[in-house]
C-alpha cells in the first residue's frame, strides 16, 4: 500500500513563507514524476508544480518566481518552498506522484489527503 503524507500547512501572514512537504511511504519500486497541486474554495484543482526523477521542473506562471519544487529522491520526499505567499495562495494543498509500486505492477497516480495553507492579508 503507497501512502503519500503532506505537511507544513498553516496559517502565514501576507508575504510570508512556508515548507510543504511529502513523504511517499510504503511499497514503492520506482518513483517518476512528483507534483503539488492546489484547489482553493468552490475552484478546481490546479497545477502548482512538478518535478521529474532526474530533477527538471514545470513551475505554473501564477507561482514562478515565488515557490521553488525540490525532491530528496532517498528519502521518496518532494517539497514545496513556497515565499512571498499571497492572500490568493491560500488553498488546499495536495502531493501527487506517480508511483510504480512493483517490479510487476504498472505505475499509478497517487495523492496525500491534502495539507491547508492560510494566507492572512
Amino acid at each position: 500500500q503507497v501512502r503519500l503524507v503532506e505537511s507544513g500547512g498553516g496559517l502565514v501572514q501576507f508575504g510570508g513563507s512556508l515548507r510543504l512537504s511529502c513523504a511517499a511511504s510504503g511499497s514503492i519500486f520506482r518513483i517518476n514524476n512528483m507534483g503539488w497541486y492546489r484547489q482553493a474554495p468552490g475552484r478546481q484543482r490546479d497545477l502548482v508544480a512538478t518535478i521529474t526523477s532526474g530533477g527538471s521542473t514545470n513551475i505554473e506562471d501564477s507561482v514562478k518566481g515565488r515557490f521553488t519544487i525540490s525532491r530528496d529522491n532517498a528519502k521518496n520526499t518532494v517539497y514545496l518552498q513556497m515565499n512571498s505567499l499571497k492572500p490568493e495562495d491560500t488553498a488546499v494543498y495536495y502531493c501527487n506522484a506517480e508511483i510504480q509500486p512493483t517490479l510487476l505492477r504498472p505505475r499509478n497516480n497517487y495523492w496525500g489527503e491534502g495539507t491547508l495553507v492560510t494566507v492572512s492579508s
